[in-house]
């Protein structure tokens, strides 16, 4: 253990319905190439049943189908319809505020997302830069620039993965490290230094994991319908340490149980810190 360090805290995010209200792809692509949302994802999970295909695969191929004729599909056109994806409350200006709670407080705050998303439509909004990575699904790009297979496609299951990749510091998707051991010592952010953020039945794995190491899951609600149905199933089956509406705001429910959460992440940094130093000077 390095001393001298400070702690690190991640904060790992999905992002529809958890910083977003809606599915990124239902504010401005669906509609653009002439379809009903609902209409959309019902297509789209039909196509995954009858090929025994992942529905985010499903989702991806019919987007790419869909495009053809009505535009161009490249990065920059899903960097623009990310740039109109609306976020809850506060979300603009969350990360400052929590990032500055942890550097008063002696921790290194860290912000990850995710998500089953678009990465091209997450890395165009406003908040990007906020990001220390962002796990989401991907397109593969021709010679030309236009999106005609998937790249990478991040589901419920391999959500994961990434989870492992920030505790151990490899960050890079195709590095193959990440399936080295590391003692508890070397792993540059433990479990117990993790929260995972989500809102559906599709973050349980993630949350899961975090919670049976240590770490803290909470789940958001919509704070406009008010409806815990769903986070009051996860809390109930221990999926999720606490929930709370998807409200960002300054002083907010959930900014204050994040803030507890940094306090007791310095405190607990306190006292592994005595408990080495006593260990090593024990005769």
């Amino acid at each position: 253990m390095n001393c001298k360090r400070k702690p690190v805290l991640a904060i790992c995010y999905d992002f529809d319905r958890t910083l977003s209200p809606d599915d990124m792809q239902a504010q401005g692509y669906i509609q653009s190439v002439g379809y009903d949302v609902e209409e959309f994802w019902k297509q789209a999970n039909e196509l995954a049943a009858e090929n025994d295909m992942d529905v985010n695969l499903a989702y991806m191929y019919k987007m790419v189908c869909e495009a053809e004729g009505n535009l161009v599909l490249n990065k920059k056109a899903l960097g623009e319809y990310g740039s109109k994806v609306k976020l809850y409350s506060g979300v603009e200006s969350w990360f400052g505020r929590i990032n500055a709670y942890g550097k008063k407080a002696g921790v290194e705050v860290e912000h990850y997302v995710i998500s089953s998303g678009l990465k091209e439509m997450i890395c165009g909004t406003c908040i990007a830069k906020e990001f220390k990575a962002v796990y989401a699904s991907s397109f593969y790009y021709n010679s030309r620039g236009v999106a005609k297979w998937p790249a990478q496609a991040v589901n419920y299951t391999n959500k994961t993965q990434f989870l492992f990749r920030i505790s151990k510091g490899v960050l890079d998707i195709n590095d193959a490290g990440v399936n080295e051991y590391f003692r508890p010592e070397e792993l540059r952010i433990p479990f117990g230094n993790m929260v995972y953020i989500g809102d559906s039945d599709t973050d349980i794995p993630c949350m899961k994991l975090v919670n049976t190491y240590g770490g803290h899951s909470i789940g958001v609600y919509d704070p406009a319908t008010g409806d815990t149905n769903k986070v009051s199933k996860m809390i109930k089956n221990n999926r999720i340490r606490y929930y709370a509406p998807a409200d960002y705001s300054a002083n907010g429910e959930l900014e204050s149980l994040i803030k507890a959460i940094i306090d007791k992440t310095a405190a607990d940094e306190t006292l592994l810190k005595k408990h080495l130093k006593d260990m090593g000077e024990a005769r």
